[in-house]
């Protein structure tokens, strides 16, 4: 029994269900973020280009028999997506942010009272100055 109690509490502990809360959320995040990468801007891209498909882009490299093909536009085809999902998540986050209510501005510190010795040292001085 001691294992299954071990597993009851490393589950239950905060930081697992928010992870799983994220992971879920996030996944579903990515959905909606591939759709309009895939969806939307994507096709505009290849509007912009001409239909220039980036994936298709590639080079051949003359080898013994065949020339091999190094297809460096399925990279650049996944570096765009990166950044246009890096920046999609930015923004989101940001709109998050400033949804937020802001933290309340902290108290003034009062000012303790001065001691005993500080008080009449200052009358002391006072007098020394007349």
């Amino acid at each position: 029994m001691g294992l299954v109690n071990e597993f009851k509490r490393f589950a239950m502990r905060g930081n697992v269900i928010d992870l799983a809360v994220g992971v879920v959320i996030g996944t579903a995040f990515g959905k909606i973020v591939s759709a309009l990468v895939e969806g939307i801007i994507m096709p505009l891209a290849g509007a912009l280009t001409r239909g220039v498909d980036l994936s298709e882009l590639a080079l051949a490299v003359p080898g013994a028999g065949e020339p091999v093909e190094v297809r460096y536009g399925l990279f650049v085809q996944a570096a765009l997506d990166f950044l246009i999902i890096a920046f999609a998540i930015f923004l989101t986050v940001r709109l998050i942010n400033r949804l937020q209510a802001p933290p309340p501005a902290p108290a003034p510190a009062a000012t303790p009272e001065p001691s005993r010795e500080v008080v009449l040292l200052e009358e002391i001085r006072d007098l020394l100055k007349k």
